[in-house]
């Protein structure tokens, strides 16, 4: 059995102490649409952004379960937050995957914020040295905090063929736009970033292939690192961590407020006397239990796999994304059933619960993480066809 080790283990427990602090500050996250600058520096205090960062650049090197840990602990406290938080964990774990010089360059600090997308809406015109990049990216989660920003692109070849690229580049280098209105996960300021004309140095450009699938090697990453977790099930793994922590805090702050609270126009003077509160609160915290195992299979099965020195396989990545498609599901009856028994004052801005519940809702409309969508795609597995994504 591994021994713990001391600096991870002090992340583990310094981090459920802040869901108190950026619970109430989840309304300033709000109504500014970014997270206020504390919620960051009480997360950089405690060695929440070393957690992707590889142990010989100064990180903590921490395993995705460790890292699902404190993603879904911190999005107890705040959902917007918990999304940024994974975001720029899944962009620090890519640099990993980089080239050893990019490496070095990216985690010079020994912590890193990177922020970017998967959607491939940027041009590069191969030039001398490297590329010229033009482009936007919408929904750029936590760009307005990020050092580095991981963009997606097209690159039309002279032959007339097409090639998808990926590159690193500081976030100086964008333009972000103030188009961040929305009804659910307004504090994670996932603003459009856009760039025109900018050179990125051939280094910080890697191949689709070489990112999704592992293929580079002149890294120090490859072979049994235990951190070879392949880009899609890592960022999905990710995003249903930050909805378990959602749920739980709809499940925390809902169970907080029943004591000495009434049910309006009847004669119950306590409403968790009521059987069908009782009900659904017990069927809230099995469907979250439940979601959360689907969740520690699925980690064990990648943890499993990286540790052999081996990539996901496609099943594997199917089967995270159907499993995390249910989980998803789970989560969302979960704070239903609750809501079915909320009160009008649940309403109110100043609670929290129907935050949760709003950026649950808001968070699981992601592209790559709406859950029938998921079920689907690993039905046709179940059922022997072919997935019809290239998102693996």
């Amino acid at each position: 059995m591994t021994e713990p080790d001391p600096a991870i283990s002090a992340v583990l427990q310094a981090v459920p102490a802040l869901v108190p602090r950026l619970r109430e500050n989840a309304r300033a996250a709000e109504d500014r649409r970014w997270i206020p600058e504390e919620n960051i520096e009480l997360l950089e205090d405690a060695g929440v952004f070393r957690l992707a960062v590889p142990r010989r650049f100064g990180g903590l090197d921490a395993s995705m379960a460790e890292q699902i840990q404190v993603v879904t602990d911190i999005s107890r406290g705040c959902p917007s937050t918990g999304w940024v938080a994974a975001a720029w964990l899944e962009g620090a774990w890519v640099a990993s995957q980089y080239p050893d010089e990019v490496q070095k360059e990216i985690y010079a600090a020994g912590t890193v914020r990177t922020s970017g997308g998967l959607s491939p809406t940027g041009q590069f015109t191969a030039t001398e040295g490297g590329y010229v990049l033009s482009g936007s990216w919408r929904f750029n989660t936590g760009c307005r905090g990020a050092h580095w920003n991981l963009v997606f692109g097209v690159e039309e070849r002279p032959d007339g063929t097409h090639g998808l690229l990926y590159a690193l580049v500081p976030i100086e280098e964008f333009e972000v736009a103030d188009d961040w209105h929305v009804t659910a996960a307004a504090g994670t300021g996932s603003f459009t970033t856009s760039a025109t004309e900018v050179f990125v140095p051939a280094r910080r450009v890697v191949t689709a292939e070489e990112l999704v699938g592992g293929a580079t090697t002149d890294r120090s990453n490859t072979g049994a690192t235990g951190r070879n977790y392949g880009l899609v099930t890592y960022v999905a793994a990710m995003s249903v961590a930050v909805f378990i922590g959602a749920a739980k805090g709809a499940y925390e702050t809902f169970t907080e407020r029943l004591p000495g609270k009434a049910i309006a126009y009847t004669g119950w003077t306590e409403q968790r006397d009521h059987p069908l509160t009782q009900i659904k609160v017990a069927t809230a915290a099995n469907r979250i239990a439940a979601a959360e195992a689907l969740a520690d299979g699925y980690v064990r099965l990648l943890q499993d796999r990286a540790d052999a020195g081996e990539h996901p396989t496609v099943e594997d990545s199917v089967t995270v994304r159907g499993r995390g498609g249910l989980a998803t599901l789970l989560v969302l009856e979960a704070t239903d059933a609750l809501h079915d028994v909320s009160t009008a004052s649940s309403l109110a801005r100043d609670q929290h619960f129907q935050r949760f519940r709003r950026d649950l809702a808001g968070l699981t409309r992601h592209g790559m993480m709406t859950p029938f969508t998921n079920l689907e795609l690993h039905g046709r597995l179940l059922l022997g066809l072919e997935p019809d994504t290239h998102y693996l």
